[in-house]
């Protein structure tokens, strides 16, 4: 799918031309894969993640110029407010962070639920709340979260990581009747993607449920009718879409990027 970077391009090249996107999670996966496309797209991305070395990589690489890097703990919700109130103007927000270990929810201790829930719930209002009233001024403004199809249907043993991802979309519906006209909140559910951290994910419910990474990663597949898994560009360019000036119809809605997986209507 990296010819969807250069000829097979699916938007105008300037679509996103003197947009300003902030890129949580960019150093790896879907994150990446978002703000590679939302250069390509004409943007100036601000990619963050705690990576230095992953970030300063994927900065020189993007498409266009005056692109940054911010190194950033999302799970330290005060630093994160100090980092967003020194943007300046940002019209468009992919809020995108690493999920929790899989396994059991009743196995999860009331610790094990902070730092998510940090990174993920908190640090996203924290932004929110900075930089929604910015994107008002301008006109302007796009939120899309990054979250799961477990929102819909929970996934077996990845119980935190479900509950999670519910709040998230909670919240995401909430704010879409509070935020200003020219504001949209969307998210987007991935299903499998071919990441490290579905990789990592697979390892982790093999440790706690005694089946094979074989095993764990055949069940998923079995249950995807494209039986193949999603490539991150594909979900990157449905986030893109969600950015675009005509897009601003489309709010408080989950758009599935799963191959089919899900059931539900």
């Amino acid at each position: 799918m990296s010819d969807m970077l250069n000829d097979g391009f699916p938007f105008a090249e300037n679509a996103l031309a003197g947009r300003t996107a902030l890129v949580c999670g960019a150093s790896a996966g879907i994150g990446r894969a978002t703000a590679q496309m939302l250069a390509r797209a004409g943007a100036r991305v601000i990619a963050c993640a705690r990576s230095a070395d992953a970030l300063e990589e994927l900065v020189a690489e993007l498409h266009g110029s005056g692109h940054e890097m911010l190194v950033l703990d999302l799970e330290d919700v005060e630093a994160v407010r100090e980092a967003v109130l020194g943007l300046g103007m940002v019209e468009i927000v992919i809020n995108n962070a690493g999920g929790p270990p899989g396994g059991p929810l009743l196995s999860n201790k009331l610790e094990e639920f902070e730092g998510p829930f940090s990174r993920h719930l908190h640090a996203s209002h924290t932004i929110a709340q900075i930089l929604s009233p910015r994107m008002a001024e301008l006109g302007y403004g796009r939120f899309v979260n990054i979250i799961s199809t477990s929102v819909r249907e929970p996934i077996d043993n990845i119980g935190l990581s479900n509950t999670l991802r519910g709040a998230m979309a909670s919240w995401a519906k909430s704010l879409s009747s509070e935020l200003d006209p020219c504001i949209t909140i969307n998210n987007i559910l991935p299903g499998f993607t071919d990441t490290d951290r579905l990789g990592s994910l697979a390892g982790s419910i093999s440790e706690r449920t005694g089946k094979s990474v074989e095993e764990v990663q055949e069940t998923w597949m079995n249950s995807v009718p494209i039986q193949r898994l999603i490539d991150p560009m594909e979900t990157a360019a449905a986030v893109t879409f969600l950015c675009l000036p005509s897009s601003g119809g489309i709010r408080g809605v989950s758009l599935a990027v799963d191959g089919g997986r899900m059931r539900s209507i």
